[in-house]
């Protein structure tokens, strides 16, 4: 408790906290309910189709937003951005419900609102860890960053089977309607801290995409984060059809949160974390681990293995964050993490998309191998590079000094 100790305390962050952790428990939920919902609705023919879609439309729109709407946005505190995304998705989220218990939801409004809630979604994260550089000392992002990680996965280890009792009794549409209210006591909770918060300064359009490209270093760990979570994009669209019911999916993500959450934990209490090796060995461990899946093992296996693989992703949320917190100047940090939310934001729906087809060709299982494979791989090239990065470095300082880099 002591790391985390001064980060809850804190007059800022300490009160979004509670706020926080009840909208993690939404998305844990809706991490089942937004997949099996789709499912409900689309043909049975173009199930994988319909469910890479609506998973991918719940956070694509964002890289769209965070481009497109930056005139608009630029220059607000963080708590304003992430007030402003959470009320964005109450709304739009709090309409599926109202559809469904009407009769007018069908598969192509269900995704309609799921892309207008995920429109601000870049900028609300940008916003949550911009306030964590901004209001607390350096010594504190680690732990801070690692709570957050604490609270998303906490959220995978309760939301799911909350979820899948209360499809059960009520519907997936239920599951939404609670995620929407647990946005809006978001929204409120950064709303009543707004006025505390530090304002940033005024930068021009795009400084983050040009530091990012500027930096090598945010430009390694923003290349290596975009082909990792792309790669992962086609499990959440294989784990529904690999599982026979909406409680197995329910298990199968607990166990993957319970892993999760004690490596989170753990992560927190490391606050001199040697950050780069952490991220690498996290990408290296998860994709060794995601491999078993696809193997036909026994139920219990299948558990077991993803809650090892949720221990291995654990510390890759918050040494990759901390890298950028690190790494990023304070006057620029606020657009270099909407750039990066901008990015980042594409490459796990990029990846859903890409596999739904592959879901659909191949099967559930064999796409779990597939992507086992080229996480372990895309690992074996970050060590490659983590290798030899004094030559690289020599090289890139070399291109700069004759005018070759921009």
């Amino acid at each position: 408790m002591p790391p985390y100790w001064p980060v809850v305390r804190d007059r800022v962050f300490g009160p979004i906290l509670p706020g926080l952790a009840l909208s993690a428990l939404g998305d844990g939920m809706s991490a089942v309910a937004i997949g099996w919902l789709a499912l409900q609705y689309a043909p049975h023919e173009q199930r994988g189709l319909w469910i890479g879609l609506a998973i991918a439309a719940y956070t694509l729109p964002g890289a769209a937003g965070a481009v497109l709407l930056g005139p608009l946005l630029r220059g607000r505190g963080g708590a304003h951005l992430a007030a402003l995304d959470a009320g964005l998705r109450a709304v739009f989220l709090g309409a599926v419900p109202v559809l469904a218990w009407t009769g007018g939801l069908t598969i192509g409004r269900y995704t309609a609102l799921l892309a207008c809630s995920a429109l601000l979604s870049a900028w609300g994260s940008a916003g949550r860890y911009t306030l964590v550089a901004q209001v607390l000392p350096a010594e504190l992002h680690v732990p801070a960053n690692a709570l957050l990680t604490v609270l998303t996965e906490a959220a995978t280890v309760a939301g799911p089977m909350l979820a899948g009792l209360l499809i059960a009794w009520l519907g997936a549409a239920a599951v939404l309607a609670v995620d929407a209210v647990t946005f809006a006591v978001l929204a409120v909770s950064f709303a009543l801290v707004r006025a505390r918060a530090p304002l940033p300064a005024r930068e021009r359009r795009l400084a983050g995409f040009a530091a990012i490209r500027r930096d090598r270093r945010l430009f390694a760990i923003m290349g290596l984060s975009f082909w990792f979570f792309l790669l992962f994009g086609p499990v959440p669209v294989a784990v529904p059809i690999f599982a026979s019911s909406a409680q197995e999916v329910a298990m199968l993500y607990t166990a993957f949160g319970v892993g999760a959450v004690t490596g989170a934990i753990t992560t927190g209490h490391l606050p001199r974390l040697p950050l780069w090796p952490a991220a690498i060995g996290s990408v290296l461990g998860f994709g060794l681990l995601l491999l078993p899946l696809g193997l036909g093992l026994p139920h219990w296996a299948d558990l077991i293995t993803l809650a090892l693989a949720g221990l291995a992703w654990a510390p890759y949320p918050t040494a990759s964050m901390s890298l950028f917190q690190r790494l990023t100047p304070a006057a620029c940090l606020q657009s270099v993490l909407a750039a990066r939310g901008a990015v980042l934001v594409i490459s796990t729906p990029l990846g859903t998309l890409l596999g739904a087809p592959l879901v659909q060709a191949t099967g559930a299982a064999a796409t779990l191998v597939a992507c086992g494979v080229a996480i372990v791989l895309l690992g074996l090239v970050a060590v490659a590079v983590w290798v030899l990065r004094p030559l690289l470095r020599a090289r890139f300082d070399e291109r700069k000094a004759s005018g070759c880099t921009p």
